[in-house]
C-alpha cells in the first residue's frame, strides 16, 4: 500500500486506463461519432430524486442569471440540446459529480461515457453498447457473450415472479432471507433489492446481460410504449457485465409536455423526502419544443468497466487519487 500521498491505483491501472481512453475514441471515430465537450456547470441541476447533485455559488458576473450552479450528474442535458440543434451523433467523455456517494465501488467524482445516435432505438444501442465493452476487453485479452432478455422475462425465468403485476407482499417475500426495513419503501424500491440481492449476484463473470424494456414507473428519461397486454414499459435498457451494472440507456423521450410532468414529479419525491429541489433544466425543455430527432442514448461508467477489466470491486484501484485521498 503507497503512503498516503501516493496513488490509489497502480501505475499498470493507470496506463491501462490511458488505452482504454484511446480504445473508445478510435471506437467513435471509425463510426462517426464526434466528441464534444459541454459545461460542467449549469444553472440547472438533476431532478432524478435518486440522484444527489453538488451545487456551489458563483461570486463573479452572472449578468442576471443564477449564483447557484450546479455540478452536472451526466452530460445529457446539453447534448440533448446539441442534438435538438441537428448536430448529429455525439458523445464525450468526462467527468460527472454525485453527492453522498463514495466508497468502495462509488466516488464522488467518477468518468463518464454518454453518447447518442439519431434514428436508433434502445434495442440498436444495446449491440453497439456491447462491441464497445468488448474492444475494451480486449486490452486484457477477454471477450464477454452478450445475452439480451426483457426485464419481466427476467424475473419470471429467475424468481419465478411477473414483476409487472405481483403484489408488492410477493416481491418482498422474493427476497427470501434478506432482511430490510420495510419502512417507507415502495413498490420499486422492491423491486430493486430484487435486483441488487437476488438477481446480479448471479449474473455469470463471463457475460454481459442487457436488460431492456422496464417497468414504466422507472421509465427516467426513456419513451413509454404499451404492449398488447396493456401494461407500459419503459423502452430503456440495462447493461451488466458480471455483477457490474456499467450502462444505461434510453430510447429518448422527445415531448417537452412530458418531461415537464417528470420534472414536476421529481420535484414532489424530493420535497417530500426533505431534500433540494434544483431549478428544472427550462433550456433542455426549450430544446425539446424545437424538435429533438428520434434517438437513443447511453451513460457509460468508465471507471465501473475498468473494474470490470481487472476484476477488481474496489474503485480506489482504477483512478489515480479516490476520494479518500484526493
Amino acid at each position: 500500500m503507497p503512503a498516503d500521498w501516493g496513488p490509489s491505483a497502480s501505475f499498470d491501472a493507470l496506463r491501462l486506463r490511458a488505452a482504454l481512453n484511446a480504445r473508445i475514441r478510435d471506437f467513435f471515430a471509425a463510426r462517426g461519432v464526434v466528441e464534444v465537450d459541454t459545461p460542467v456547470l449549469s444553472a440547472a441541476g438533476n431532478t432524478e430524486p435518486n440522484i444527489a447533485p453538488f451545487s456551489l455559488d458563483f461570486n463573479g458576473r452572472t449578468d442576471g442569471g443564477p449564483r447557484t450552479r450546479w455540478l452536472r450528474t451526466s452530460p445529457e442535458y446539453p447534448l440533448k440540446r446539441l442534438l435538438a440543434a441537428g448536430f448529429g451523433d455525439c458523445y464525450e467523455l468526462g467527468r460527472v459529480f454525485r453527492d453522498g456517494e463514495a466508497g468502495g465501488r462509488h466516488n464522488p467524482e467518477f468518468t463518464m461515457l454518454e453518447w447518442y445516435r439519431v434514428g436508433w432505438d434502445h434495442r440498436r444501442l444495446v449491440i453497439e453498447t456491447a462491441e464497445l465493452v468488448n474492444a475494451a476487453l480486449a486490452l486484457v485479452d477477454r471477450r464477454a457473450v452478450l445475452v439480451e432478455t426483457t426485464y419481466r422475462d427476467l424475473y419470471r425465468d429467475r424468481l419465478g415472479i411477473d414483476p409487472m403485476t405481483a403484489a408488492d407482499d410477493e416481491l418482498r417475500a422474493a427476497l427470501g432471507e434478506v432482511q430490510v426495513d420495510p419502512t417507507g419503501l415502495t413498490r420499486d424500491d422492491w423491486l430493486d433489492l430484487l435486483m441488487t440481492h437476488r438477481l446480479q449476484p448471479g449474473f455469470a463473470d463471463d457475460a454481459m446481460i442487457a436488460i431492456h424494456d422496464w417497468p414504466a414507473s422507472q421509465c427516467a428519461l426513456a419513451r413509454l410504449r404499451r404492449g398488447d397486454d396493456g401494461i407500459a414499459v419503459a423502452e430503456r435498457f440495462e447493461l451488466y457485465l458480471g455483477a457490474l451494472e456499467v450502462a444505461n440507456g434510453y430510447h429518448e423521450l422527445a415531448d417537452a409536455v412530458e418531461q415537464g410532468q417528470r420534472f414536476e414529479r421529481d420535484a414532489v419525491v424530493r420535497t417530500r423526502r426533505g431534500d433540494v429541489v434544483p431549478p428544472v433544466d427550462g433550456r433542455l425543455l426549450d430544446a425539446l419544443r424545437s424538435g429533438l430527432p428520434d434517438c437513443a442514448g447511453v451513460a457509460l461508467g468508465v471507471d465501473r468497466l475498468m473494474m470490470a477489466m481487472l476484476g477488481t470491486g474496489r474503485i480506489a484501484d482504477v483512478v489515480a487519487f479516490d476520494f479518500f485521498r484526493a
